[in-house]
Formats: structure tokens, C-alpha cells, sequence
């Protein structure tokens, strides 16, 4: 098993996406056939409706998360939760789910994207590079 500091966590809901500030956050490889990982979001109780909801529901959803440093590409997971625990006044949301494999489509989708838009040269880079770091939901090509 190997762990890794949670920076950023992005709640993904169909078309919608939230940023769930985190106070603290841990994710662990679990190294085992089935890919699986654990999230521990450490974070305010603003969010537990949220997180019983998807509790309650057995809901799987999708979170983008950055990982150990800032400027980390973020990593995409398929999740469900498990458990929530108030600790101290905070909660502490644990997650289990598999990291999504998209890196390579989702760079080569958003470039066909800004190339479509007609971006300029001198902005490509930018813009491909922002949107490698944010991750925005591509368009459907016909």
C-alpha cells in the first residue's frame, strides 16, 4: 500500500461540479487487483448533508482530486462513501473507489478542442495547460 496527500477534492455531478474545501486528506493505493483506493476527507460540516445523501443513496459518483503537490495534474476517481465520523467538530468522510484511466484521452480531446476553436498559437499552451490542471468537461464532437 502506498499513501499520498490529498490537496484538492472536486465533487463531480453530471454537469455540475463542486469544490469541497479540505482541512485535511489522505488517499491510500490499496495495490490490488481490483485497483482500489481509500479517501479520507477531513473537512467541515457544511458538507455532511451532501456526503449522507450519497451515503444513504450507496451512490457512485465522480471526484477529481490533486494529489501530493499543487501543480499535480489532477486525478480522476469513481467513488462511493463508506463511513462518516464526526471528529472534534469536523467530519471525516471515508471513500473507496478506482482511479479513472483518462489522462492521455482526456489531453488529446481537450487539444482537438482548442484546435476546433481556432485558438491562437501564442494561446495554446495556456489554455491547454490550464485546462489540463481544471479539467473542464469536454464538448461532444459530432
Amino acid at each position: 500500500m502506498k499513501t499520498f496527500k490529498m490537496l484538492e477534492f472536486e465533487y463531480i455531478a453530471d454537469t455540475a461540479r463542486q469544490s469541497i474545501p479540505l482541512i485535511d486528506g489522505i488517499l491510500i493505493n490499496q495495490e490490488n487487483s481490483h485497483k482500489s483506493w481509500i479517501l479520507e476527507l477531513y473537512i467541515a460540516t457544511t458538507y455532511r448533508s451532501l456526503f449522507e445523501e450519497l451515503l444513504a443513496n450507496n451512490t457512485v459518483f465522480e471526484a477529481q482530486v490533486v494529489i501530493s503537490f499543487p501543480d499535480n495534474e489532477p486525478a480522476r476517481f469513481t467513488l462511493v462513501v463508506s463511513k462518516i465520523q464526526d471528529i472534534r467538530g469536523k467530519i471525516s468522510v471515508l471513500c473507496r473507489g478506482t482511479l479513472k484511466a483518462q489522462r492521455k484521452r482526456y489531453a488529446e480531446g481537450l487539444l482537438q478542442q482548442l484546435l476546433a476553436e481556432g485558438v491562437s498559437v501564442e494561446e495554446l499552451l495556456a489554455r491547454f495547460e490550464q485546462g489540463m490542471r481544471e479539467r473542464p468537461a469536454l464538448k461532444k464532437h459530432k
